[in-house]
C-alpha cells in the first residue's frame, strides 16, 4: 500500500512540476516577446493573391499609439518590416529578428509562406507568399510607407527578392539571410537590385553552392555572382559597405559563425540584420543591435516545451488509475531479452541501420516520383514515411529472425514476452482499443495545453527547427493521412524495445529510469553520430559529408527534428509498456504525437 502511495505521489508532484515549467516558461517567453508588454503580438489574416488566406504575427510597438478615453488611436506611422521565415518552418521561426526589430520602434510583419503555418498552399505559390506579406504590411496606417524593408531567411530570401521585383517602388532596404538573389526567379548578380541590400551569410552555411554557387561558405566573397552582385570585380569583404544608401544600391556582406538554421538563432546574424536596417531606415529608437533580450524567449519555449514531454507521462499515468483505463495496467510478462555479444550486435544494429539508409529511404519517393497528392500532400512528411516504413520492415525482419531461429522461441519467448498478445497468446480487441483511445485522451491533454498557451501567451513549445504548434483544420485532416504509417513504425520499433532489446538482470527488470535513458540513447545515437559525421568537415573549413547528395543539406537539417522526436518515442514506448505490459498505448501515442509535430510544423504541397 505504501508502494502505491509512493507511486501516486510522485506522479501527482511530475504533474505539477510539468504544469508548472509550462506555465513559467510561456510565461517568459510571452513577456519577451511582448518586450514587458510594450510591444502588441496579433494573429493576423489576409486575403492575397486569388483568394489566398495569409497568415502572420504583427508586432505592433506601443510607441504607435497613445491612449486615450476612446481606446488605442494611432500618432506617427513608425517603420515596417516584413520578416519572412524559410522553408519548413512558420512564422515563430523568424521570433528573433522580430522581437529586436519591435523592441525598436519597427512594426513587424512574420508572416507564413503560402503552404506553411496557417497560410493556404500550395507552398510555393504566389511568390512563396512574398508580395503579399508586403502588399499587406504597407495597407497598415501605422507604418511609415517611404520606409519599410523585407527580411528574409532561407528560402524566406527568396520570397523577399520576388516581393522587392513585383513591388520594386514600395519599399527602401532588404536583408537575405542565408539566401541569395537569382536562386528562384530573381534577377542574378544584379548591383542595382535590390534596393540597399544587406547580406547576412554565414561561415558555415550548408547551401553556399545552391545559393552563391561556391562550394565553401567561407568563400562566397570570392565568387563571381556574389562579386557581380555587389559590383566590384576584387572579393567582397565582409563588414565594407559598397555602393550609396542614399541612391539605394548599397550592400554590405556580414558573415556571423554560425550556420545556415543557426542564423535564427544567433545575437551575431540578428545583430547584423538589425544593424542594415537602422543603416538604411529612418525612425525608431535606436537601440544598438548588441543589445538583444530575444534568446530568453527561446528558452522559455524550451521550459514550456520540456513541460509538454514530461506532462504526457504523468497525465498518462493519472488516466490509468480510472477504472475505465485501469483495466490496460499490467505488469510485463517475464522475457528474456537477447544478451551478451546478441544484445550488444542488435543495440549497434538498432543505432546504425536508421541513418545507413537514411538517405536513400528519404529519397524513395523522389526515385518512385511519387507526387503530392490530396491524399498525402506534404512532400517531405511522405519521405519521413518512407524512411519510417522502410525500417520499421528492416528491423521487423531482423526481429523475427531473432526470434524464430536464433535465441527468441528457444529461450521460451511468446508475443506476450514482447508485448503483442495477452495471455494464451489471445489479441484482446477491446484492450487495444481502449489503449488506441488513451492514446488520444493523453495527445488531447497535450493539445489543450497547447492551445491555452497559445491563447494567453501567443506562443507555443519550441526549441531551435523544433517546434510543437497547433493544427489548422486542413492540418488535422492531412494528420490523420499519415497517422497510420507511423503506428506501424512505432509497434515495431516498441516490439523490439521490449522484446530483444528489453533489459534485465538477474532481480528482473531494471529501474525504470535506466530503461528509459538506454532506450532513448538506442533510438537517438545513430543521428548524433551522423550530425558529428556531416558538421566535423563543414566546421574543418570544407563541406559537408554529404553535400554533393541529392537534397543533402536539406535533409540533414532535416535530421535534426529525429532527435528530439526519436528520444522522446523512446521514452514514451518504454514508460507505458512498463505500465502496461503491452507496446499498444506506446505506440499509439508515439504516432499520434509525431504525426502532429511533423505536419504541423512542415510545408502542404497539394493545392486543395
Amino acid at each position: 500500500m505504501k508502494t502505491v502511495t509512493s507511486a501516486f505521489r510522485k506522479q501527482n508532484i511530475a504533474l505539477i512540476v510539468a504544469l508548472v515549467l509550462v506555465l513559467v516558461g510561456s510565461f517568459v517567453a510571452n513577456a519577451v516577446q511582448t518586450n514587458g508588454w510594450t510591444v502588441q503580438v496579433k494573429d493576423v489574416r489576409w486575403v492575397g493573391t486569388g483568394g489566398t488566406m495569409m497568415s502572420g504575427l504583427l508586432y505592433i510597438p506601443s510607441s504607435v499609439y497613445s491612449k486615450d478615453d476612446k481606446g488605442a488611436t494611432k500618432i506617427v506611422p513608425a517603420p515596417g518590416i516584413v520578416a519572412i521565415h524559410g522553408y519548413i518552418n512558420s512564422r515563430e521561426t523568424q521570433d528573433g529578428f522580430a522581437i529586436e526589430y519591435a523592441r525598436r520602434g519597427y512594426v513587424v510583419l512574420a508572416s507564413d509562406q503560402t503552404g506553411h503555418g496557417y497560410s493556404d498552399g500550395p507552398a510555393f505559390a504566389n511568390g512563396f507568399g512574398g508580395p503579399d506579406a508586403l502588399k499587406y504590411l504597407r495597407s497598415l496606417d501605422i507604418v511609415d510607407k517611404d520606409n519599410v524593408g523585407i527580411s528574409g531567411h532561407s528560402m524566406g530570401g527568396w520570397a523577399s527578392v520576388v516581393a522587392a521585383q513585383t513591388y520594386p517602388n514600395d519599399y527602401k532596404a532588404i536583408v537575405l539571410e542565408g539566401s541569395s538573389t537569382g536562386t528562384y526567379g530573381g534577377k542574378e548578380g544584379d548591383a542595382t537590385f535590390p534596393h540597399n541590400l544587406g547580406l547576412v551569410y554565414s561561415k558555415f552555411d550548408e547551401f553556399s553552392s545552391l545559393m552563391w554557387l561556391v562550394p565553401v561558405a567561407n568563400d562566397v566573397g570570392k565568387g563571381p555572382k556574389l562579386m557581380k552582385q555587389f559590383n566590384t570585380t576584387t572579393p567582397v569583404e565582409v563588414g565594407k559597405m559598397y555602393g550609396s544608401i542614399n541612391q539605394g544600391n548599397a550592400r554590405m556582406w556580414y558573415q556571423p559563425t554560425t550556420n545556415h538554421p543557426g542564423d535564427t538563432v544567433s545575437t551575431e546574424a540578428i545583430g547584423d540584420a538589425v544593424d542594415w536596417f537602422q543603416k538604411t531606415l529612418k525612425g525608431g529608437n535606436g537601440l544598438p543591435p548588441s543589445n538583444q533580450t530575444w534568446y530568453w524567449k527561446e528558452i522559455g519555449t524550451l521550459v514550456a516545451a520540456i513541460g509538454f514531454g514530461l506532462f504526457l507521462f504523468p497525465f498518462g499515468a493519472m488516466l490509468l488509475r480510472t477504472r475505465f483505463f485501469g483495466v490496460l495496467e499490467e505488469k510485463p510478462v517475464p522475457g528474456v531479452p537477447a544478451e551478451g555479444v546478441g544484445w550488444w550486435v542488435a543495440a549497434v544494429l538498432t543505432v546504425l541501420i536508421p541513418v545507413l539508409t537514411y538517405y536513400t529511404l528519404i529519397n524513395l519517393p523522389t526515385t518512385l516520383q511519387v507526387t503530392a497528392s490530396a491524399f498525402w500532400p506534404q512532400n517531405i512528411t511522405t519521405t519521413v514515411v518512407f524512411w519510417a516504413i522502410g525500417n520499421g520492415l528492416i528491423f521487423l525482419v531482423l526481429f523475427l529472425l531473432w526470434h524464430f531461429f536464433l535465441h527468441g522461441r528457444k529461450m521460451g519467448n511468446t508475443f506476450s514476452s514482447y508485448g503483442l498478445t495477452w495471455s494464451q497468446g489471445k489479441l484482446e480487441l477491446a484492450k487495444i482499443g481502449k489503449s488506441l483511445l488513451l492514446a488520444a485522451v493523453i495527445t488531447f491533454g497535450g493539445y489543450l495545453l497547447l492551445a491555452l498557451v497559445d491563447f494567453f501567451f501567443k506562443t507555443d513549445f519550441r526549441f531551435y527547427v523544433f517546434a510543437v504548434k497547433l493544427m489548422s483544420p486542413l492540418q488535422f485532416q492531412i494528420y490523420l493521412a499519415y497517422l497510420i504509417p507511423f503506428i506501424i513504425f512505432f509497434g515495431i520499433s516498441g516490439m523490439a524495445l521490449a522484446g530483444q532489446l528489453r533489459l534485465a538482470d538477474k532481480q528482473g527488470e531494471v529501474p525504470l529510469w535506466k530503461a528509459i535513458a538506454v532506450n532513448v540513447a538506442l533510438m537517438i545515437l545513430g543521428f548524433v553520430i551522423f550530425l558529428l559525421y556531416e558538421y566535423i568537415p563543414l566546421y574543418g573549413g570544407g563541406i559537408q559529408t554529404d553535400a554533393a547528395t541529392p537534397n543533402g543539406p536539406l535533409y540533414v537539417i532535416i535530421a535534426y527534428q529525429f532527435i528530439p522526436l526519436l528520444g522522446i518515442a523512446g521514452a514514451i514506448s518504454t514508460y507505458f509498456y512498463r505500465k502496461t505490459g503491452h507496446i499498444y498505448v506506446g505506440a499509439f501515442l508515439n504516432a499520434m504525437v509525431v504525426t502532429w509535430i511533423i505536419v504541423a510544423g512542415t510545408a502542404t504541397h497539394f493545392a486543395f
